[in-house]
């Protein structure tokens, strides 16, 4: 046996969108992993994971009531069964939280909402961010990927969200999470400019693949700029500017021409299959 102490709780290290680990430094190293960790009273308290190398010997475990879940789910189902709402996510970064007029960033910014699905059919829309969800309260989108996961399908659940600055509720019965369903991964927020923009076109919209029949489309982004060095890409479509839909360069153009110097521009792009929001500053 080793021994140490649980240093954090909740934690988020990356491994995929229901992260959830106890932070120790009870040594963690190649076969002991998938054993248990236990408390002082012998109780099994998670379920050792993962060492960092370069951590300085931080190891994570699965906590045991997660673990728990799990198994009764097995022998029950023979299968995992995780709650589903139907949104892309993300988190909700300072300048973002300022381009939405919030105090703090917290909550999980809804980027797009899947048509049909339960937040569709709950009124939900692009640009909420949620702060609860049947009882809990959401700070960032890792919260909400936990929490929904583990709602029983088919529960009717209340939760609120910040609309146009107002604190609005909302309701939907979750569903189950398919493969067809699976989410993909929210983007991390990104900024900068120095990019090439025109209106989307048919040969564009073949030549991206695309389902986008209008909007702005990113063609060329310039080396070592800030919109380079944030990770905007050609291909990217510009959707939204300061939640205005923009159908073309014109529209584009009329609104960032109301935005002045410092002030934030907040951005609603689509990349392939992903939409995600972005916030810069007009320099």
């Amino acid at each position: 046996m080793t021994h140490g102490i649980i240093s954090g709780t909740a934690r988020v290290i990356g491994s995929g969108p229901y992260d959830n680990f106890l932070q120790t430094d009870a040594p963690i190293n190649p076969g002991n992993s998938g054993g248990p960790l236990v408390n002082v009273t012998g109780e099994v308290i998670g379920i050792n994971t993962i060492i960092v190398s370069g951590g300085q010997g931080l190891g994570f475990a699965v906590p045991s009531t997660l673990a728990s879940s799990v198994v009764d789910q097995l022998k029950e189902k023979g299968k995992v069964v995780r709650g589903w709402m139907g949104v892309s996510i993300q988190n909700v970064s300072p300048p973002i939280a300022k381009a939405f007029g919030l105090k703090e960033p917290k909550g999980a910014l809804i980027a797009d909402v899947i048509a049909g699905g339960p937040a569709d059919k709950g009124g939900m829309k692009s640009g909420d961010i949620i702060s609860s969800f049947d009882g809990k309260e959401i700070k960032t989108a890792n919260d909400l990927s936990r929490v929904v996961a583990g709602t029983a399908v088919g529960k009717e659940i209340k939760g609120t969200a910040i609309r146009d600055g107002k604190e609005i509720p909302f309701t939907m019965k979750v569903e189950e999470l398919t493969e067809e369903r699976t989410a993909s991964k929210a983007l991390p927020p990104l900024h900068g400019f120095g990019m090439k923009l025109e209106d989307m076109t048919p040969k564009l919209r073949e030549q991206l693949k695309s389902e986008e029949k209008a909007g702005v489309v990113v063609v060329d982004v310039e080396p070592g700029s800030l919109a380079d060095d944030a990770g905007i890409k050609p291909g990217d479509v510009v959707r939204e500017i300061n939640r205005k839909p923009v159908k073309n360069l014109a529209e584009y153009g009329a609104e960032a021409e109301k935005i002045k110097k410092g002030e934030p521009i907040l951005l609603l792009l689509k990349r392939g299959k992903q939409t995600f929001y972005i916030s810069i500053e007009k320099s």
